[in-house]
């Protein structure tokens, strides 16, 4: 018999890193390019600074997607908060800084939008900064109606997620299908199962829908990806293309 599935607060759409490859990833400038397509709940990464501030951030490095260099995690929010995390995308965005989950929880918050926070430590600091992340959610949304989805490709990251905040819900995140995927996600008490888009078939659908868990995939641009997905019975697809797919 299929475990019962708790009801789902969340949309079928979810826009990755605000508003994927349009505006600079995870910035508040993503986030509001990503509203006016109409869409209502964002994914994004977060991580720590080295004094302990909670910001947005995919890579561990800076050089990609900002003006600075080094290790993000190693310095400070006061030196972060100056980089440039926009001139890399095109003029248009130049000086877009880094911003705080405070700051994109103000923007969801105002504008009746939900989120998905993955938990994207530095390494070695999974622990710290699920312990963190879980903690500032839980602040920075005790009022709201829906709170966000935790999620983290690192089960260190949502237990300790798990023990700080253990009303917030979580998901794991899987680029390949390792052993004990499953028993994990259980034991982390999960409410979806998120995998890359190619990991999906009939077999692991009914498995997590049998475990009463939620499945998403990521990273959906293609229509006839996301058809495929939408047969299998995908409960929601991650995408960067905003400007595609018309959220429902």
């Amino acid at each position: 018999m299929n475990a019962p599935q708790a009801a789902w607060p969340y949309p079928r759409w979810i826009a990755h890193r605000g508003a994927g490859k349009l505006a600079p990833e995870n910035t508040l400038a993503a986030f509001r390019l990503g509203a006016q397509h109409a869409y209502r709940m964002f994914e994004c990464d977060a991580k720590l600074s080295a004094d302990g501030v909670v910001f947005l951030l995919h890579d561990h490095t800076l050089e990609r997607t900002t003006d600075g260099q080094g290790i993000a995690g190693d310095q400070p929010w006061a030196a972060l908060s100056q980089r440039d995390a926009g001139s890399w995308h095109s003029r248009p965005y130049a000086g877009e800084p880094l911003p705080t989950l405070a700051t994109v929880a103000h923007f969801c918050l105002a504008n009746g939008c939900l989120l998905n926070i993955e938990i994207k430590p530095t390494p070695g600091l999974e622990e710290a900064t699920g312990h963190a992340v879980a903690l500032e959610a839980a602040r920075l949304w005790a009022d709201a109606a829906t709170p966000p989805l935790l999620t983290s490709f690192q089960p260190l990251a949502l237990a300790a997620a798990q023990k700080a905040s253990p009303q917030l819900p979580r998901g794991l995140l899987l680029e390949t299908l390792w052993d004990g995927w499953l028993d994990a996600a259980r034991q982390l008490k999960c409410v979806a199962v998120v995998c890359d888009q190619v990991l999906w078939n009939s077999e692991v659908m009914a498995a997590v829908h049998g475990a009463g868990m939620r499945a998403l995939a990521y990273t959906v641009n293609d229509p006839d990806v996301a058809d495929r997905l939408w047969a299998l019975g995908i409960d929601g697809l991650i995408t960067d293309r905003v400007d595609l797919f018309v959220p429902d």
